[in-house]
């Protein structure tokens, strides 16, 4: 495989790299300290094309391919994982469930803003008792004339309390199991939507991780995306293409734990030499940089595969597990070359650490991606 970034790939990453700088890093971290969502960069992302990087121009998208999207992903990531996930979530589980199955008015009505970055999206599958088990449904949606009754309650919801439209999952046949679960589109202002409880969280502070509850919620029939029955396919497709741009997150809070690592090594003295001069720090500076680049070759094999190759969810998931484990192990060989420095907020990689254990746990846990993978080697 040749993965030699071409111009446009080069310009999309140099811009992403551009913007997270003079747009993101000045206040991450009061952003992270106060849990601000960053509605003005987002707003910027959304100018720049970045919250609608794959869907096609004829929908309001940029029409670029899998790859300039992990690019762009990176360098956010690496500067604000949160900005990387508000990011991560409108493109691979929104945009990209829109573009691929709804229809032409839902496009027309949706897709296009949220390709533009004027509505933001969000995924709601998650709930109380339905984490991995996605199977397990609680929220239902019954029938009604021309519109569908949605009761229940989605929690962990990345965006949920900013988002304009969230796709929701929901039993409309109990009977069924899985097959029983269709997705619907819902818009904030639907009477019987509220946001509830909104998460504390360790990491990516500065995005919004809520409950969604839905009391005798009317939705349209036509927001239905696909027939009845379809949600859960639905779903679990679209986490495929959402496990790339995690792990495209990972990698970049592991591209930035490297980078800290290396400038401070530079510019600390002990015993008498530069961190930088002692073989201790040299080898985990090492270790860390061929972790990433193997990372990043699974990522990019996963991104140059097209969705409908039949490893395409396997590759995701090699993706996801490997960029997320060694995201955790980069900020923590960060902290370990910062040494006490490294457990004070005066230097970014604790908040690296912190940003990156969730990357462990959604869009599928680890555990999760272990299943995918090994259920499709022994099948």
């Amino acid at each position: 495989m040749n993965f030699t970034f071409d111009e446009t790939h080069l310009m999309i990453q140099q811009t992403a790299r551009d913007f997270a700088e003079t747009e993101l890093r000045p206040n991450v971290s009061e952003r992270d300290e106060k849990e601000e969502f960053p509605y003005d960069a987002v707003k910027k992302m959304g100018e720049l094309g970045f919250m609608g990087m794959k869907v096609a121009e004829k929908y309001g998208g940029a029409g670029l391919d899998t790859i300039s999207y992990v690019l762009a992903m990176e360098e956010i990531s690496k500067v604000d994982a949160s900005a990387g996930v508000i990011m991560s979530v409108n493109n691979s589980l929104v945009c990209y469930g829109l573009e691929k199955w709804g229809n032409e008015e839902q496009k027309q009505k949706y897709l296009v803003p949220l390709a533009q970055g004027k509505m933001l999206g969000a995924f709601a599958l998650s709930e109380p008792e339905a984490g991995s088990d996605a199977t397990n449904q609680h929220t239902t949606a019954v029938r009604d004339g021309n519109f569908y009754i949605l009761n229940g309650t989605k929690n962990f919801i990345t965006n949920g309390k900013n988002a304009d439209v969230v796709l929701v999952m929901a039993q409309t046949d109990k009977t069924k199991g899985p097959k029983g679960i269709s997705t619907f589109i819902v818009e904030k202002n639907y009477p019987g939507f509220s946001v509830a409880k909104k998460e504390r969280k360790l990491g990516i502070r500065s995005s919004d991780t809520v409950s969604l509850s839905f009391t005798a919620c009317k939705v349209p029939m036509e927001n239905r995306i696909g027939e009845e029955g379809f949600g859960f396919k639905f779903a679990m497709k679209t986490l495929d293409g959402g496990r790339i741009g995690i792990a495209s997150q990972a990698m970049g809070i592991a591209m930035a734990a490297l980078e800290e690592s290396i400038k401070y090594a530079k510019q600390r003295k002990t015993f008498g030499k530069y961190l930088a001069e002692h073989q201790a720090i040299q080898f985990k500076i090492a270790d860390m940089q061929t972790k990433i680049d193997a990372a990043q070759m699974l990522l990019l094999r996963a991104a140059a595969t097209d969705a409908e190759n039949p490893n395409y969810g396997t590759y995701s998931a090699e993706a996801k597990l490997l960029a997320s484990k060694i995201a955790v192990e980069c900020a923590l060989e960060a902290i370990q070359i910062h040494g006490g420095y490294g457990y004070c907020k005066d230097y970014p990689v604790e908040r690296l650490l912190r940003d990156s254990k969730i990357t462990e746990i959604y869009e599928g846990t680890s555990e999760v991606q272990r299943i995918v993978i090994s259920r499709a080697l022994l099948k």
